[in-house]
């Protein structure tokens, strides 16, 4: 069990990298963008081919975060130029980086990173630790970074316009705050978050594959609402640290599901088992809402009686 509970921990914080990501369209702008599964690989096709390539493994994971902001520019532009509802802005782009990501990757449908130098592999050999122990205190470390950047980005007077502009576009307008850029800068600020972790995923897997972004989008809302259910009502600061705990729960329950001795369950049933914990997870919110409006009628039918 124990050996669960570290690998969940360590495909969790590399995970969250990408929730964080899905995090700033889906609750800061309010916007439901689908481009994520095509977004991910891109972010693997770009670090894995550079590296291929004999490009330090840190220039190319950097690149590839800079990908996924040309594709979130991109989407915001069809969005908020084209005026093409988020949902299916979100399928366009995620059908047209299906091509793009086989250019990227030279046709080849997978690129293989055996024996080459990787963002964790120096720390493996510099600190003579295991290969999960690098891949999590490196993604802990990125995701220091990626925090406390996000936190004093969101508290200046851009970041404060673009939270205005998902929680009320209308009175965001009429306060002068430009919320076509707004909402593009999230775009760009989310994709590049979201292929910055399929470069991550890739290095830690150790290759890249074209269908690697199948499913993303359900992995990184049900990290976003199990936190949410558990941990309501915080600050962004707070809230942004509290995604990597939901990251971690989320791929802890499915492990844990697939490790189980009684039922017999393959890994091809992952995404399967992920639907259905994002749909219960979406669900408990309404159950936590019945038993607080029965509870409450209890209470006021005891009240009655006495």
């Amino acid at each position: 069990m124990l050996e669960v509970i570290m690998s969940s921990f360590t495909q969790g914080t590399v995970w969250a990298v990408m929730a964080i990501g899905i995090y700033i369209t889906f609750r800061l702008l309010n916007i439901t963008d689908m481009s994520a599964e095509g977004v991910f690989p891109l972010g693997g096709a770009i670090g894995a081919i550079l590296i291929s390539n004999a490009i330090n493994p840190w220039l190319a994971t950097l690149a590839a975060f800079v990908g996924g902001v040309i594709a979130g520019a991109v989407a915001g532009w069809i969005h908020t130029k084209l005026k093409i509802p988020p949902l299916i802005t979100g399928i366009l782009m995620q059908t047209g980086l299906y091509s793009i990501n086989l250019h990227v990757m030279d046709g080849r449908p997978n690129i293989a990173l055996l024996g080459q130098e990787t963002i964790y592999s120096n720390w493996e050999s510099t600190f003579g630790i295991s290969k999960n122990m690098s891949v999590t205190l490196v993604a802990l470390l990125i995701l220091l970074v990626i925090i406390t950047l996000l936190v004093l980005f969101l508290h200046t007077e851009i970041g404060l316009a673009l939270r205005s502009t998902g929680d009320n576009p209308r009175m965001s307008q009429a306060n002068g705050i430009n919320t076509n850029a707004m909402k593009t800068i999230g775009y760009m600020l989310s994709n590049g978050l979201i292929a910055l972790s399929g470069a991550m995923v890739a290095q830690k897997d150790g290759f890249a594959d074209i269908s690697m972004g199948i499913g993303t989008i359900v992995i990184g809302l049900a990290a976003i609402v199990i936190v949410e259910v558990i941990l309501p009502n915080r600050s962004i600061g707070v809230r942004l640290v509290t995604i990597v705990l939901g990251s971690f729960l989320y791929r802890l329950i499915i492990d844990t599901i697939l490790n189980q001795p009684f039922v017999d369950i393959q890994p091809t049933d992952l995404r399967l088992f992920s639907s259905i914990l994002l749909g219960f997870v979406l669900f408990l919110p309404e159950i936590q809402k019945g038993v607080t409006e029965y509870s409450s009628r209890q209470s006021i039918t005891r009240g009655g009686k006495a």
